[in-house]
């Protein structure tokens, strides 16, 4: 990595914070006239993330792999049904993420919001596609191929963002250009860590390849929330990383779901954002670079290997020639 190549990490002072809820970031914000797509939008932080776009007045497109269980959430969760709809899309296949692009481009012009919520953390190791590891096809290169995809609906809208949630799990590892895919050997957090990385960095390069659009990139850490992110972590795996005790109370310090989704709805909305873009988020603000000699470094901040433009352009290129998809090429 060049010297000065990592992408500036400046918090700007935001008013809001880590107790911030969605809602509270979106009062006063007048979305009326805009479409979003919230990726994993019907469980966990995704559903508080439309839950705040659609109070705000957008018009929210929920694509899920489970469409009628979908359909249950939202409806049982009051949101009405002209303003939030769901649609059929399995990111761990990569002809499902097409077939939804050219629905959605057949009724839609223009798509304003594209939040990048949906994952898979921790599981065990399967394989999807022509053998692609599943956190990395699901995380990243399902994402990567809807984002391509949608390319034309992004660019009309004129000010589009795009936000892809990663988290500090990005800093368990960078990715392995030599061996993505875990062919000598799986590990499901260093898997987990190079998926919330190639999050980052798909982040950082496409705001480079998109900003001349209008079409703003950003990468988000929403903090440590209890949600179905957790089914492939037994209890006991939990308790012995410290994030609930014996009896299954959470510690203090994670966030609620509302909470959890500010950070995507602020780097979706906030107009403090206006004419930035490439940059990690946490906490409703820009990020600092992690200090690595504090004892929060695996907690806090933004580790370097996640904002690098060399790596972005080198998981780009690499991603364009797994999928066969390029908006850019």
């Amino acid at each position: 990595m060049s010297e000065g190549s990592v992408t500036p990490q400046h918090p700007l002072g935001s008013s809001f914070g880590r107790g911030s809820a969605a809602l509270d970031v979106v009062a006063g914000v007048d979305l009326r006239g805009k479409t979003a797509v919230v990726t994993g939008g019907y469980s966990g932080l995704g559903l508080e993330t439309v839950r705040a776009l659609a109070a705000a007045g957008a018009r929210v497109v929920v694509p899920a792999r489970r469409r009628e269980h979908a359909r249950e959430v939202i409806l049982a969760a009051g949101l009405q049904t002209d303003a939030v709809t769901v649609a059929a899309l399995d990111l761990a296949d990569q002809e499902s993420v097409k077939e939804f692009v050219a629905g959605f481009l057949a009724a839609n012009a223009t798509l304003d919001i594209l939040i990048n919520n949906a994952a898979v953390m921790a599981s065990p190791e399967r394989r999807v596609g022509p053998g692609w590891e599943s956190q990395f096809a699901t995380n990243h290169l399902g994402h990567y191929t809807l984002v391509n995809a949608l390319w034309p609906a992004l660019a009309a809208a004129g000010t589009a963002r795009v936000v892809s949630l990663s988290s500090t799990g990005h800093k368990l590892s960078p990715i392995r250009f030599d061996d993505p895919h875990f062919d000598t050997g799986y590990d499901k957090w260093i898997a987990y860590g190079q998926a919330k990385t190639a999050n980052s960095l798909f982040a950082v390069e496409l705001d480079r390849l998109g900003k001349s659009a209008g079409v703003r990139a950003f990468a988000v850490h929403p903090g440590g929330i209890m949600t179905e992110l957790q089914r492939h972590l037994p209890k006991e795996e939990m308790v012995a990383l410290g994030w609930m005790d014996a009896a299954g109370k959470v510690r203090e310090g994670f966030k609620t779901p509302e909470q959890g989704a500010a950070t995507s709805v602020w780097a979706a909305t906030s107009g403090a954002l206006d004419g930035l873009g490439g940059v990690y988020c946490e906490d409703c603000d820009i990020a600092r670079p992690t200090d690595q000699a504090s004892p929060l470094a695996r907690y806090q901040g933004v580790d370097a290997h996640a904002v690098d433009p060399d790596a972005a352009k080198r998981l780009w290129a690499l991603s364009a020639d797994m999928t066969g998809v390029n908006a850019f090429g």
